[in-house]
C-alpha cells in the first residue's frame, strides 16, 4: 500500500525545525541522520550530521522532512515542499513514478532505482510539483 505524505526540505536545520513543529503540534518525532544510515559511506563526513529522514506523526497529523542533500541543486522558495510516496513495493511505485514522469522536467528527474535503504526516485512533474519516492528495492 502506497502512503502519500507532505514532505519538507530544509537547508541544514531540519532537526531544529521538526523539534519546533513537535513542540507546537505534539506527536511522535523520529529523526534519522545521514551518519546513522548505510548511505553515510556515499556522503562526505561534513554531511553526516544532516537529517536523512524525519517524521512527525500523531493521530491528527503526519508529515516528513529531510535536509537538502542534492549536491547540484539549491533550495529556494517553491522547491522546498514536496509530496512523498513511501511504504510500497517497487512495482507499485514504478507504475506511479512513470505516470507522473510524463512531461516532467528531465533536469530534475532522478529515476527510481535501488539504493542501500531501498528504492528511491525524485521528479518535478509537468506542473512543477516535486515528488519523492521511497520503497522496497526492485531486487527484493
Amino acid at each position: 500500500m502506497v502512503n502519500l505524505t507532505p514532505f519538507l526540505l530544509f537547508d541544514g536545520n531540519c532537526a531544529e525545525a521538526m523539534a519546533f513543529y513537535q513542540s507546537c503540534l505534539g506527536g511522535e518525532l523520529t529523526i534519522t541522520r545521514v551518519g546513522d544510515t548505510p548511505m553515510k559511506g556515499q556522503m562526505p563526513p561534513e554531511q553526516h550530521h544532516k537529517v536523512a529522514h524525519a517524521n512527525l506523526k500523531s493521530s491528527a497529523i503526519e508529515f516528513s522532512a529531510t535536509d537538502w542533500l542534492h549536491p547540484t541543486r539549491t533550495p529556494r522558495q517553491g522547491n522546498t515542499v514536496a509530496m512523498y510516496m513511501s511504504g510500497a513495493r517497487y512495482n507499485e511505485l514504478r507504475a506511479i513514478f512513470d505516470k507522473l514522469a510524463v512531461g516532467a522536467n528531465k533536469e530534475l528527474l532522478d529515476d527510481l532505482r535501488d539504493m542501500p535503504f531501498g528504492s528511491y526516485g525524485h521528479l518535478a512533474d509537468k506542473y512543477g510539483v516535486h515528488w519523492f519516492f521511497q520503497g522496497d528495492k526492485a531486487t527484493s
